[in-house]
């Protein structure tokens, strides 16, 4: 069953900007779906219309079958959304934001309190339920965000850069309980400017630009499409006398490291086996860019 249908979608602003253009997409119910663009591509406007924040100028949508023109509020039960920036009151507590946005849904008060001390427990953030929200972190505003946004149990999460303005280890704690809600079932649709993320979580990508959607397939069949990869070996001894590692592209970076590129037909099997011919012992390798970056620069640059 398709969790999200959106048919020929189109935002037209007064002045005649066209911030969508005909965009048509399905996410299968249970995908972790991807929705990547530059800023400005369209991606915040198509998350305004699917909650009714942004007036559509045309196109449908469907949530779960239901259509949002004909029965917005049964779809909207359905819908947890994580915004970029952050909308709750800094003056109220932790727990009360949580258990405020359920009473929208008509839960009660009992089902509230549980339900916000399962996420602010899985999120990190049980131990703050009590102070107030502007005393948080910015990584915790983000999880309280996530947690507000699931309260009702939505079969369906919308986030908006969840994790921008994050460090590190936050972030990846994140991807984690991101990863594990999704396995448990959870629709998740993704906007991110970290095509890392992307490539971690996303089994299926879109692809946003200039309003219109130029690419909507699995993640696997979009990396299919990179034509060369660019990896970075480090050396146990110092690089000295290379001439040549045919068939294959190389620059010397520094004494140890090396920078090799392969073609999409080529192993990296092939790469070591080169490698052991001139000796050259590898302590550790790694991707150069982000694969997905480099095919999502590829794409938006045409």
């Amino acid at each position: 069953m398709l969790a999200l249908e959106i048919d020929n979608l189109h935002k037209r602003y007064r002045g005649g900007v066209q911030a969508l253009q005909g965009i048509s997409l399905g996410v299968q119910e249970g995908e972790f779906f991807g929705l990547l663009g530059p800023n400005g591509a369209g991606k915040t406007t198509t998350i305004g219309i699917i909650t009714s924040l942004v007036t559509k100028t045309d196109g449908r949508i469907k949530v779960f079958g239901i259509d949002i023109d004909e029965d917005f509020p049964a779809a909207k039960r359905l819908i947890g959304v994580v915004p970029q920036e952050y909308n709750f009151s800094i003056f109220e507590k932790v727990e009360d934001i949580v258990c405020q946005q359920a009473g929208y849904y008509g839960i009660s008060r009992l089902q509230a309190h549980q339900s916000a001390e399962k996420y602010l427990r899985k999120l990190g953030l049980w131990e703050k339920r009590h102070v107030t929200a502007q005393t948080l972190s910015g990584g915790m505003k983000r999880r309280l965000m996530i947690a507000r946004g699931l309260v009702h149990e939505p079969k369906l999460l919308i986030l908006d850069e969840p994790t921008a303005g994050v460090d590190v280890e936050l972030r990846r704690g994140m991807w984690e309980f991101l990863a594990e809600l999704n396995a448990s079932g959870r629709t998740i649709i993704l906007t991110t400017h970290y095509l890392e993320e992307a490539e971690l979580l996303c089994n299926q990508i879109g692809i946003i630009s200039g309003g219109k959607l130029i690419e909507n397939t699995s993640k696997r069949s979009l990396l299919r499409k990179l034509d060369k990869e660019t990896f970075v070996f480090n050396t146990k001894e110092p690089i000295t006398g290379l001439q040549s590692l045919k068939p294959f592209e190389f620059i010397v970076v520094d004494e140890t490291t090396m920078e090799i590129t392969l073609s999409k037909e080529e192993s990296l099997n092939h790469i070591f086996e080169v490698l052991d011919n001139q000796n050259i012992i590898i302590e550790s390798m790694r991707n150069k860019t982000n694969r997905l970056e480099e095919l999502f620069l590829e794409m938006v640059e045409q």
